[in-house]
Protein backbone atom coordinates (compact mmCIF):
# COMPACT_ATOMS: atom_id res chain seq x y z
CA UNK A 1 0.00 0.00 0.00
CA UNK A 2 1.58 3.26 -1.06
CA UNK A 3 2.67 5.89 1.83
CA UNK A 4 0.03 8.51 2.09
CA UNK A 5 2.93 11.08 3.22
CA UNK A 6 5.26 11.17 0.05
CA UNK A 7 8.48 12.71 0.19
CA UNK A 8 11.30 13.47 -1.65
CA UNK A 9 15.08 11.80 -0.80
CA UNK A 10 18.50 11.95 -2.34
CA UNK A 11 20.40 8.71 -2.59
CA UNK A 12 24.16 8.50 -3.27
CA UNK A 13 25.29 5.24 -4.01
CA UNK A 14 23.69 2.43 -5.88
CA UNK A 15 25.44 -0.92 -4.85
CA UNK A 16 23.06 -3.63 -4.47
CA UNK A 17 21.48 -2.03 -0.86
CA UNK A 18 21.36 1.32 -2.06
CA UNK A 19 19.49 0.63 -4.78
CA UNK A 20 16.93 -1.77 -3.55
CA UNK A 21 16.33 1.19 -0.52
CA UNK A 22 15.22 3.33 -3.73
CA UNK A 23 13.01 0.52 -5.43
CA UNK A 24 11.51 0.06 -2.00
CA UNK A 25 10.66 3.88 -1.55
CA UNK A 26 9.85 4.12 -5.42
CA UNK A 27 7.30 1.37 -5.69
CA UNK A 28 5.79 2.87 -2.39
CA UNK A 29 5.38 6.66 -3.59
CA UNK A 30 8.61 8.25 -2.40
CA UNK A 31 10.35 10.58 -5.26
CA UNK A 32 13.94 9.95 -5.58
CA UNK A 33 16.95 11.47 -6.81
CA UNK A 34 19.59 9.12 -7.33
CA UNK A 35 23.41 9.70 -8.13
CA UNK A 36 26.30 7.30 -7.96
CA UNK A 37 29.88 6.91 -9.58
CA UNK A 38 28.57 4.42 -12.00
CA UNK A 39 26.05 5.85 -14.83
CA UNK A 40 24.88 2.25 -15.56
CA UNK A 41 23.29 2.02 -12.28
CA UNK A 42 21.84 5.83 -12.28
CA UNK A 43 20.04 4.85 -15.58
CA UNK A 44 18.78 1.11 -14.49
CA UNK A 45 17.04 2.96 -11.51
CA UNK A 46 15.85 6.23 -13.98
CA UNK A 47 13.91 3.09 -16.02
CA UNK A 48 12.40 2.26 -12.71
CA UNK A 49 10.96 5.67 -12.20
CA UNK A 50 13.82 7.58 -10.11
CA UNK A 51 15.42 10.87 -11.08
CA UNK A 52 18.88 10.34 -11.74
CA UNK A 53 21.55 13.31 -11.35
CA UNK A 54 25.03 13.42 -13.03
CA UNK A 55 26.89 14.53 -10.00
CA UNK A 56 26.76 15.24 -6.23
CA UNK A 57 25.94 18.92 -6.96
CA UNK A 58 23.26 17.68 -9.67
CA UNK A 59 21.55 15.90 -6.86
CA UNK A 60 21.03 18.57 -4.56
CA UNK A 61 20.38 21.15 -6.93
CA UNK A 62 17.08 18.56 -7.96
CA UNK A 63 16.36 18.22 -4.25
CA UNK A 64 13.66 20.44 -2.89
CA UNK A 65 14.12 22.53 0.76
CA UNK A 66 14.59 21.05 3.37
CA UNK A 67 16.65 18.65 1.57
CA UNK A 68 17.14 14.68 2.42
CA UNK A 69 19.91 12.98 1.20
CA UNK A 70 21.72 9.29 2.02
CA UNK A 71 24.82 8.31 2.09
CA UNK A 72 24.65 4.38 1.01
CA UNK A 73 28.72 4.34 0.49
CA UNK A 74 31.27 2.06 2.09
CA UNK A 75 32.91 3.35 5.04
CA UNK A 76 36.25 4.42 3.74
CA UNK A 77 34.51 6.97 1.04
CA UNK A 78 31.78 8.40 3.60
CA UNK A 79 33.92 11.05 4.90
CA UNK A 80 35.27 12.39 0.96
CA UNK A 81 31.75 12.44 0.08
CA UNK A 82 29.95 14.31 3.03
CA UNK A 83 32.73 16.63 2.61
CA UNK A 84 31.69 17.61 -0.99
CA UNK A 85 28.08 17.28 0.16
CA UNK A 86 28.28 19.91 2.99
CA UNK A 87 29.41 22.63 0.85
CA UNK A 88 26.42 22.45 -1.14
CA UNK A 89 23.45 21.66 1.44
CA UNK A 90 21.71 24.53 3.58
CA UNK A 91 20.75 25.02 7.14
CA UNK A 92 18.08 21.98 8.14
CA UNK A 93 19.19 19.82 5.47
CA UNK A 94 19.42 16.34 6.48
CA UNK A 95 21.85 13.98 5.88
CA UNK A 96 21.60 10.32 6.70
CA UNK A 97 24.63 7.74 6.34
CA UNK A 98 23.15 4.29 6.04
CA UNK A 99 26.24 2.52 5.72
CA UNK A 100 28.39 0.55 8.25
CA UNK A 101 30.34 3.58 9.34
CA UNK A 102 32.06 4.04 12.91
CA UNK A 103 29.71 5.35 15.35
CA UNK A 104 33.08 7.52 16.70
CA UNK A 105 33.17 9.11 13.27
CA UNK A 106 29.45 9.48 13.83
CA UNK A 107 29.57 11.79 16.80
CA UNK A 108 32.62 13.97 15.04
CA UNK A 109 30.33 14.09 11.70
CA UNK A 110 27.40 15.50 13.72
CA UNK A 111 29.30 18.15 15.33
CA UNK A 112 31.02 19.07 12.38
CA UNK A 113 27.44 19.69 10.19
CA UNK A 114 25.48 21.23 13.09
CA UNK A 115 28.30 24.10 12.88
CA UNK A 116 26.23 24.96 9.78
CA UNK A 117 22.47 23.63 11.07
CA UNK A 118 22.85 20.57 8.85
CA UNK A 119 21.10 17.54 10.63
CA UNK A 120 22.92 14.02 10.66
CA UNK A 121 21.24 10.97 11.14
CA UNK A 122 23.43 7.83 11.36
CA UNK A 123 21.23 4.96 10.53
CA UNK A 124 22.39 1.33 10.84
CA UNK A 125 20.53 -0.81 7.80
CA UNK A 126 20.35 -4.59 7.51
CA UNK A 127 18.52 -6.74 5.17
CA UNK A 128 20.82 -7.69 2.81
CA UNK A 129 19.86 -9.40 -0.64
CA UNK A 130 15.96 -9.90 0.49
CA UNK A 131 15.26 -6.44 1.95
CA UNK A 132 14.27 -5.61 -1.06
CA UNK A 133 10.88 -7.42 -0.46
CA UNK A 134 10.98 -8.55 3.28
CA UNK A 135 11.95 -4.77 4.18
CA UNK A 136 15.56 -3.47 6.00
CA UNK A 137 15.51 -3.13 10.08
CA UNK A 138 16.62 0.25 10.59
CA UNK A 139 18.38 1.65 13.63
CA UNK A 140 18.68 5.27 13.86
CA UNK A 141 20.95 7.77 15.86
CA UNK A 142 20.79 11.40 15.97
CA UNK A 143 18.14 14.04 16.88
CA UNK A 144 13.95 13.19 17.37
CA UNK A 145 12.96 16.43 15.28
CA UNK A 146 14.69 15.10 12.05
CA UNK A 147 13.67 11.11 12.65
CA UNK A 148 10.12 12.36 12.94
CA UNK A 149 10.81 14.49 10.08
CA UNK A 150 11.64 11.65 7.85
CA UNK A 151 9.01 8.79 9.51
CA UNK A 152 7.58 8.30 6.11
CA UNK A 153 10.80 7.04 4.52
CA UNK A 154 11.82 5.20 7.47
CA UNK A 155 8.18 3.52 8.13
CA UNK A 156 8.62 2.71 4.08
CA UNK A 157 11.90 0.73 3.97
CA UNK A 158 11.23 -1.30 7.03
CA UNK A 159 9.23 -4.56 7.10
CA UNK A 160 6.38 -3.48 9.16
CA UNK A 161 4.18 -5.23 11.66
CA UNK A 162 3.75 -7.83 9.70
CA UNK A 163 7.69 -9.17 9.22
CA UNK A 164 7.16 -10.49 12.55
CA UNK A 165 4.83 -12.39 14.95
CA UNK A 166 3.91 -10.04 17.49
CA UNK A 167 6.10 -10.55 20.62
CA UNK A 168 3.93 -12.08 23.54
CA UNK A 169 4.63 -10.50 26.46
CA UNK A 170 4.94 -6.95 24.81
CA UNK A 171 2.61 -4.73 26.66
CA UNK A 172 3.98 -1.48 25.19
CA UNK A 173 1.34 -0.01 22.37
CA UNK A 174 3.92 3.21 21.46
CA UNK A 175 7.13 3.41 19.69
CA UNK A 176 8.16 1.98 16.32
CA UNK A 177 10.29 -1.05 17.08
CA UNK A 178 7.33 -3.12 16.29
CA UNK A 179 7.54 -1.74 12.57
CA UNK A 180 11.17 -2.96 12.19
CA UNK A 181 12.97 1.05 12.37
CA UNK A 182 13.78 2.37 15.96
CA UNK A 183 15.65 5.43 17.01
CA UNK A 184 18.33 4.04 19.33
CA UNK A 185 19.40 7.84 20.77
CA UNK A 186 21.48 10.36 19.91
CA UNK A 187 24.43 10.47 16.98
CA UNK A 188 26.39 7.28 16.95
CA UNK A 189 23.55 5.22 18.88
CA UNK A 190 22.21 4.01 15.23
CA UNK A 191 25.46 2.37 14.51
CA UNK A 192 26.70 1.09 18.29
CA UNK A 193 23.70 -0.68 17.90
CA UNK A 194 24.36 -1.81 14.49
CA UNK A 195 28.08 -2.49 15.41
CA UNK A 196 27.19 -4.92 17.76
CA UNK A 197 23.86 -6.55 15.45
CA UNK A 198 27.26 -7.42 13.16
CA UNK A 199 29.11 -8.37 16.26
CA UNK A 200 26.33 -11.17 17.32
CA UNK A 201 26.00 -12.06 13.77
CA UNK A 202 29.69 -13.10 13.71
CA UNK A 203 29.12 -15.14 16.59
CA UNK A 204 25.59 -16.63 14.90
CA UNK A 205 27.30 -17.49 11.48
CA UNK A 206 30.38 -19.27 13.49
CA UNK A 207 28.32 -21.25 15.28
CA UNK A 208 25.70 -22.57 11.98
CA UNK A 209 29.44 -23.53 9.95
CA UNK A 210 30.93 -24.85 12.88
CA UNK A 211 27.66 -27.68 13.59
CA UNK A 212 27.85 -28.21 10.11
CA UNK A 213 31.35 -28.98 9.95
CA UNK A 214 30.95 -31.06 12.60
CA UNK A 215 28.04 -33.54 10.87
CA UNK A 216 30.17 -33.51 7.84
CA UNK A 217 32.84 -35.04 9.19
CA UNK A 218 30.43 -37.53 11.50
CA UNK A 219 32.08 -40.46 9.11
CA UNK A 220 35.64 -40.19 10.59
CA UNK A 221 35.51 -43.48 11.95
CA UNK A 222 35.20 -45.10 8.60
CA UNK A 223 38.61 -43.60 7.68
CA UNK A 224 41.69 -45.63 7.97
CA UNK A 225 43.96 -43.06 10.21
CA UNK A 226 47.68 -42.88 10.93
CA UNK A 227 49.39 -44.65 13.69
CA UNK A 228 51.84 -43.16 15.68
CA UNK A 229 52.94 -41.25 18.39
CA UNK A 230 52.30 -37.68 16.53
CA UNK A 231 48.39 -38.51 16.12
CA UNK A 232 46.00 -38.70 18.57
CA UNK A 233 43.88 -41.97 18.11
CA UNK A 234 39.78 -42.04 17.52
CA UNK A 235 38.87 -43.81 20.60
CA UNK A 236 35.56 -44.80 19.28
CA UNK A 237 35.58 -45.11 15.76
CA UNK A 238 32.43 -47.10 15.52
CA UNK A 239 30.60 -43.71 17.23
CA UNK A 240 31.66 -41.98 14.38
CA UNK A 241 29.92 -44.04 11.07
CA UNK A 242 27.42 -41.53 9.45
CA UNK A 243 27.70 -40.04 6.13
CA UNK A 244 25.15 -37.24 6.95
CA UNK A 245 24.25 -35.09 3.97
CA UNK A 246 25.31 -32.06 5.48
CA UNK A 247 22.53 -30.34 2.59
CA UNK A 248 19.39 -31.73 3.55
CA UNK A 249 20.70 -31.11 7.65
CA UNK A 250 20.75 -27.49 6.51
CA UNK A 251 17.34 -27.63 4.51
CA UNK A 252 15.41 -29.57 7.44
CA UNK A 253 16.85 -26.90 10.12
CA UNK A 254 14.87 -24.01 7.61
CA UNK A 255 11.54 -25.42 9.24
CA UNK A 256 10.57 -25.61 12.98
CA UNK A 257 14.12 -25.12 14.24
CA UNK A 258 14.96 -23.01 16.90
CA UNK A 259 18.03 -22.35 15.36
CA UNK A 260 16.14 -22.01 12.08
CA UNK A 261 17.48 -18.05 10.89
CA UNK A 262 18.20 -16.22 7.66
CA UNK A 263 21.50 -17.22 7.78
CA UNK A 264 20.43 -21.24 8.00
CA UNK A 265 18.95 -20.07 4.67
CA UNK A 266 21.92 -18.70 3.48
CA UNK A 267 23.81 -21.54 4.21
CA UNK A 268 21.10 -23.68 3.04
CA UNK A 269 21.28 -21.81 -0.66
CA UNK A 270 24.62 -21.96 -1.54
CA UNK A 271 25.19 -26.03 -0.13
CA UNK A 272 22.01 -26.74 -2.71
CA UNK A 273 24.25 -25.20 -5.70
CA UNK A 274 27.20 -26.04 -4.07
CA UNK A 275 27.28 -29.40 -2.06
CA UNK A 276 30.88 -29.56 -1.02
CA UNK A 277 31.49 -25.85 -1.22
CA UNK A 278 33.65 -25.90 -3.74
CA UNK A 279 32.78 -22.56 -5.27
CA UNK A 280 33.64 -20.86 -1.58
CA UNK A 281 37.41 -20.06 -1.34
CA UNK A 282 36.80 -20.47 2.68
CA UNK A 283 38.25 -17.01 3.31
CA UNK A 284 35.82 -14.44 5.31
CA UNK A 285 36.48 -10.87 5.46
CA UNK A 286 35.71 -8.98 8.74
CA UNK A 287 34.20 -5.02 7.21
CA UNK A 288 34.83 -3.53 10.92
CA UNK A 289 31.89 -3.94 12.97
CA UNK A 290 33.41 -7.36 14.54
CA UNK A 291 36.52 -5.45 15.41
CA UNK A 292 34.62 -2.19 17.00
CA UNK A 293 32.34 -4.82 18.74
CA UNK A 294 35.04 -6.63 20.35
CA UNK A 295 36.97 -3.21 21.49
CA UNK A 296 33.11 -1.47 22.47
CA UNK A 297 33.14 -4.81 25.00
CA UNK A 298 36.92 -4.48 26.02
CA UNK A 299 36.01 -0.71 27.12
CA UNK A 300 32.78 -1.73 28.79
CA UNK A 301 34.70 -4.42 30.92
CA UNK A 302 31.43 -6.61 29.34
CA UNK A 303 32.70 -10.07 28.51
CA UNK A 304 32.08 -11.09 24.82
CA UNK A 305 33.88 -14.94 24.67
CA UNK A 306 31.60 -16.00 21.38
CA UNK A 307 32.08 -13.00 19.82
CA UNK A 308 35.74 -12.46 19.91
CA UNK A 309 36.28 -15.67 18.80
CA UNK A 310 34.18 -15.72 16.48
CA UNK A 311 36.37 -12.59 14.91
CA UNK A 312 40.03 -14.38 15.40
CA UNK A 313 38.44 -17.14 13.59
CA UNK A 314 37.82 -14.47 10.69
CA UNK A 315 40.92 -13.69 10.73
CA UNK A 316 42.48 -17.41 10.76
CA UNK A 317 40.49 -17.77 7.41
CA UNK A 318 42.56 -14.76 6.41
CA UNK A 319 45.77 -16.12 6.93
CA UNK A 320 46.70 -14.41 9.61
CA UNK A 321 47.69 -17.23 11.47
CA UNK A 322 49.86 -18.43 9.16
CA UNK A 323 52.90 -17.28 10.33
CA UNK A 324 52.55 -18.34 13.77
CA UNK A 325 51.35 -21.59 12.61
CA UNK A 326 54.87 -22.27 10.78
CA UNK A 327 55.96 -21.34 14.18
CA UNK A 328 54.03 -24.23 16.20
CA UNK A 329 55.21 -26.10 13.24
CA UNK A 330 58.93 -25.36 13.84
CA UNK A 331 58.81 -25.56 17.38
CA UNK A 332 57.08 -29.06 17.54
CA UNK A 333 59.87 -30.27 14.66
CA UNK A 334 62.90 -28.90 17.17
CA UNK A 335 61.22 -31.46 19.95
CA UNK A 336 61.53 -34.69 17.82
CA UNK A 337 58.05 -34.73 16.06
CA UNK A 338 57.51 -34.74 12.79
CA UNK A 339 56.43 -31.68 11.51
CA UNK A 340 56.19 -30.70 7.89
CA UNK A 341 58.81 -29.17 6.12
CA UNK A 342 58.70 -27.59 2.36
CA UNK A 343 61.26 -29.22 0.29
Amino acid sequence: MATDRPMQLGMIGLGRMGANLVRRLTRDGHRCVVYDVSDSAVKELEGEGALGAVSVADLVAKLDKPRAVWLMLPAGVVQSTLHELIALLDPDDVVIDGGNSYYRDDIARAKQLATRNIHYLDCGTSGGVWGLERGYCLMIGGAREPVQRLDPIFRSIAPGRGGAEPTPSRTRTDGTAPEGYLRCGPNGAGHFVKMVHNGVEYGMMAAIAEGLSIIRHANVGEADRTVDAETAPLRDPQAYQYDIDVAEVAEVWRRGSVVGSWLVDLVADALARSPELADFTGRVSDSGEGRWTVLAAVDEGVPAPVITAALIERFQSQGGGEFADKALSAMRSEFGGHAERKG
